[in-house]
């Protein structure tokens, strides 16, 4: 089975459909990275029969966040439950130990010295204003700084997380991590 990274963008926001209304929202780029397959692969919205397809034969989704937006806005475009697979959510995995959030690109800056190339609210411009490509690569560039994060974390067994306010950072400790492949 393969284990896979995952990231979305969709056409609106909360700001446009309500907060947790995530029914209203509209997917338009789904991207993974296939671990089995060593590959990269985008699926717009005229694809997610076969976005689902791919994901219904993963053993492990991996994201950042995914639990609170990714896998609500899809599992609804399915025959199958996401919530039911095994998922990693490194996100959630900060959350749980330091009791705060941080954003992915804090994140990147901190641990691989790169950032984002958009912010997650541009994704429904770039949809509006027909720039499809772009779309693609941001989501892609996000699906790639997850990965790089899991797989340092993987590596080293946790992630460096700056307090705010503060040059000073904490351990998230990714024990569990090793048992996952």
């Amino acid at each position: 089975m393969d284990h896979i990274v995952i990231d979305i963008e969709t056409k609106n926001t909360f700001f446009d459909v309500g907060r947790d209304n995530f029914d209203a929202l509209n997917t338009s780029m789904v991207c993974m990275y296939s671990y089995a397959q060593d590959k990269y692969f985008s699926f717009d919205e005229h694809q997610l029969k076969e976005a689902g397809e791919f994901l219904k034969k993963s053993s492990l989704i991996v994201g950042f966040s995914i639990n609170r937006f990714d896998i609500p806005v899809l599992n609804r475009h399915f025959n199958f439950d996401l919530f039911s697979m095994e998922r990693f959510d490194i996100l959630d995995e900060i959350e749980l130990q330091l009791g705060r959030r941080i954003s992915l690109n804090r994140l990147a800056k901190t641990n691989l010295g790169i950032e984002k190339t958009h912010h997650g609210l541009e994704a429904p411009i770039l949809y509006k204003d027909g720039k499809i490509d772009e779309l693609r690569e941001y989501c892609l560039n996000d699906v790639k700084i997850t990965k790089e994060l899991y797989d340092l974390a993987k590596k080293q067994g946790y992630l460096l997380v700056p307090q705010r306010n503060s040059d000073e950072f904490e351990r998230a400790v990714f024990n569990s991590i090793q048992t996952l492949f």
